[in-house]
């Protein structure tokens, strides 16, 4: 039976709210303001959907990186490290984006992004199959949040 190491697992899912609130600094201003004056395509979800979509996310992102963390060895910093990486791009995107108002820059950090967590999913996968398992609904979610990036930028 594996033994649960509660500190590590809070202290992963609160390493990964933090990286949300700290994006949501950015948005939330610029949510009822700017990003209402936009045009978007007919795919963009209601506003209200992202911030139960993100916190769910963040939720498994912070499990996968206990999932690493707590088996934690020589070959498990390459994947701690992409993750840590595209944790801090995952905040940068909402700076560019919603802070900056630059979805061009924005798009192209996504893009960085993506393959950040690419990276993260394979080389958590060598350590957990279930952290990488955690990751792809976050991949599947920031490819569709890609396209509506460059769509947005496109449209305006």
């Amino acid at each position: 039976m594996v033994k649960i190491n509660y500190f590590k697992l809070i202290l992963s899912i609160v390493i990964c709210q933090l990286a949300g609130i700290i994006g949501s600094f950015f948005t939330v201003s610029s949510v009822s303001t700017w990003f209402l004056t936009l045009n978007k395509p007919f795919f963009n979800p209601p506003s209200w959907l992202f911030g139960p979509v993100w916190i769910t996310l963040y939720l498994l992102m912070g499990i996968s990186l206990y999932l690493i963390w707590n088996s934690y060895n020589k070959s498990s910093r390459l994947a701690i490290s992409f993750f840590s990486i595209q944790l801090v791009l995952n905040s940068l995107w909402s700076i560019l984006f919603f802070g900056l108002k630059n979805p061009l820059l924005a798009f192209i950090e996504i893009i960085i992004l993506w393959i950040f967590i690419l990276l993260t999913i394979i080389f958590s996968h060598k350590k957990s199959k279930t952290s990488a398992y955690l990751l792809i609904p976050y991949i599947l979610w920031v490819t569709f949040a890609a396209i509506l990036n460059f769509s947005i930028f496109y449209l305006n």
